[in-house]
């Protein structure tokens, strides 16, 4: 490694810069981008900031030669190509913020003696005098999604090519980052940029590791790249599948297509699990769902008899490590003669790749019903599957749609298992006695071997379903959710209340939907609780309040607040506007605009009610308690049980 420290003036000299296939795309987010905004901020004008070790290999000649755009600049030119081994969050982001310091400045502004023409020759791209040809001075390679994405949607030029700037998980992080920094831009004067152009160009140095050609890339980045925001397990297997895919003894023509497949299998995959922005889909996640359903077969098959439990591959996520260090392993591909759970060749690689492709096409479809081709009845229990959270249900889902049977059948497991996940929601274990728990990855299994049909699997989930409802003492658990922090407090109050919203929603004979899921449940599905709402507030400030309710002890007083009949969903900006606020000014009026009146299908539903007393907080959960006997079957007792489940039998007639 060299001593000298380089500026990015001086590493964007005569230099081009690649990604190469094997590396992950654009993965920082919001955290890494304000601790690197801060770095710039806070630099001192007269100290340099050490940026990192910026790791390069140079480009074959028989690589480039492909490069069209690019022969120019490195034939005519003498432009030294390169790949971008380690660094590639760090430059990438520098770029990006060039670009906008670019588009923030006026055509007669000068940074450093720059204006934006210099700056963009500079950073951005080079043209051929009097030419069509550019050549874009940092990017990926062609055939790379975030290739046309990066030209087209950052650096706002226009493609010569018909692809269209195709999004992933990546290419959004990309738009993210431009928009964060122009954020940070906004309302900043022509000095303001100029000291950070200064600093990001000057001030920001590197160490320039080049890699030489006895050190293999591929194992460089895999050790590298586990710096800074670490690599996924997905990131971390693609570059190890191509590496191995340079290891076999095969024709050159064979390792091409193999590495070919690769990089195609993975822009599918980043794709699909970036295809809905509201519901990004976690890499891990379906990394552990395929090797459940394609290697965990295999695996309980090569122990012959022996009890393998899918849960010690999921425990302390060694799945992960399993794949990397025991089945993706380089000296396999050299045994002579190798067995086990999974023989490496070229076609045993292929077969992988092209199994989990398809599978992420499946499990899109999962996990995003509502764009798919699926029945309504199955996109809706799909759906509901998904707002409960039920991670241990993947496996056996995308079993369940590889070996898809009858629609009608599909649609009756599907509704059980989202009865049985809404039934474990409330339920304390204490109440239920004598039930065999389901283990249904083990289900799935069996669906994958052909050792079980789908109508075998939906009887035994039906028996399950039905034994909980026999088993099940609802009382008791009602009773004991009453208390304490009560219905506020019960980690299934946010799915309950959308349901019961849904169900306004049908009744209202329109179809426009007030309260999305997403914006619902915010982050913190289980623990977040801003937008539930107490309509009776839980600190009570106005003396409104205290006629209807000083009749009561404080114990009493905290399980009316925190009552079923007392939540309302509410958007988190009207949470903190309405909170403690009393019961008129809550449901709104024509001149407060954010009241319940304006809401989604419930607050206009409470926005109808003249007061709001401990009586309509019991009869409003009695409704509720209805609505749950009608939606899942329940059978909760008359009237007065109801009131007792709710602890509220203490409420004045």
């Amino acid at each position: 490694m060299k001593g000298e420290l380089f500026s990015l003036s001086k590493i964007f000299t005569e230099n081009l810069f690649r990604i190469p296939d094997y590396q992950r795309g654009y993965s920082w987010g919001e955290r890494q981008l304000k601790d690197f905004w801060g770095d710039i901020v806070q630099l001192e004008s007269n100290k340099n900031h050490y940026t990192g070790v910026l790791t390069l290999e140079g480009v074959n000649s028989c690589i480039y030669d492909k490069w069209n755009e690019d022969l120019w600049i490195i034939k005519s030119k003498r432009y030294n190509p390169y790949y971008v081994v380690d660094g590639q969050q760090r430059l990438t982001t520098l770029v990006v913020l060039l670009q906008v310091i670019v588009e923030k400045m006026a055509d007669e502004d000068l940074l450093n003696y720059n204006n934006k023409d210099e700056i963009r020759k500079k950073y951005i791209y080079e043209s051929h005098d009097a030419g069509i040809s550019r050549s874009y001075l940092f990017g990926y390679e062609k055939d790379n999604p975030s290739y046309e994405y990066l030209k087209i949607s950052i650096f706002n030029e226009i493609s010569n090519s018909h692809s269209i700037a195709e999004e992933t998980v990546y290419t959004r992080n990309l738009a993210f980052a431009k928009q964060f920094f122009f954020e940070m831009l906004d309302g900043t004067d022509i000095d303001f940029l100029g000291l950070i152009y200064e600093r990001i160009t000057q001030q920001f140095l590197f160490n320039i590791y080049t890699i030489t050609s006895d050190i293999d890339v591929c194992v460089a980045f895999e050790t590298m790249n586990n710096r800074g925001k670490p690599l996924s397990h997905l990131e971390l297997l693609k570059n190890r599948l191509i590496y191995l895919s340079a290891k076999f003894n095969v024709n050159d023509d064979e390792r091409t297509l193999l590495r070919y497949v690769i990089n195609e299998c993975w822009k599918s995959l980043y794709y699909y699990l970036g295809k809905n922005k509201e519901r990004m889909l976690d890499d891990d996640a379906f990394l552990y769902t395929h090797f459940s359903i394609y290697l965990w077969p295999k695996i309980v098959s090569n122990f012959k008899g022996e009890t393998v439990r899918l849960w010690y591959y999921r425990r302390d996520d060694y799945y992960k490590e399993y794949l990397l260090n025991e089945v993706f392993v380089a000296n396999k591909v050299s045994e002579k003669n190798a067995s086990g759970v999974f023989v490496l060749t070229v076609k045993s690689i292929y077969d992988y790749v092209s199994d989990i492709k398809s599978s992420v096409v499946l499990y899109d479809k999962i996990y995003n019903p509502i764009y798919s081709d699926l029945s309504d009845l199955e996109k809706i229990n799909l759906e509901r599957l998904y707002r409960l959270k039920g991670e241990e249900l993947s496996v056996l889902l995308l079993a369940l749609y590889r070996c898809r049977g009858d629609e009608n059948l599909m649609i009756e497991v599907l509704c059980d298992l989202e009865k049985i996940m809404f039934i474990s929601s409330i339920s304390i274990y204490a109440a239920i006695k004598d039930v065999k728990g389901v283990d249904y990855s083990s289900l799935a299994l069996d669906l994958i071997k052909d050792a079980k049909r789908l109508h075998d699997v939906a009887k035994e989930i039906k028996a399950h379903y039905q034994e909980l409802m026999e088993k099940v003492s609802f009382s008791e658990v009602f009773a004991s959710i009453a208390k304490g922090n009560g219905f506020y407090g019960w980690r299934g109050i946010k799915y309950f209340m959308f349901e019961y919203e849904l169900s306004l929603l049908e009744k209202s004979k329109t179809k426009r939907e007030r309260l999305s899921w997403e914006s619902f449940i915010g982050e913190n599905y289980d623990y977040d609780h801003k937008t539930v709402e107490h309509i009776y507030p839980q600190k009570v400030t106005h003396e409104c309040w205290r006629d209807s309710y000083n009749n009561y002890n404080i114990s009493q007083r905290n399980i009316l607040k925190n009552s079923i009949g007392n939540l309302i969903p509410l958007s988190k900006p009207k949470n903190s506007s309405l909170r403690n606020k009393c019961f008129e000014d809550k449901k709104g009026s024509n001149k407060n605009k954010v009241g319940y009146i304006y809401g989604c299908y419930s607050e206009i539903e409470i926005s109808q009610y003249e007061k709001w007393r401990p009586t309509e907080i019991r009869d409003r959960g009695i409704k509720l308690l209805d609505f749950m006997e009608e939606r899942w079957g329940f059978k909760l007792g008359d009237t007065n049980t109801k009131i007792d489940m709710l602890g509220l039998s203490f409420v004045e007639q």
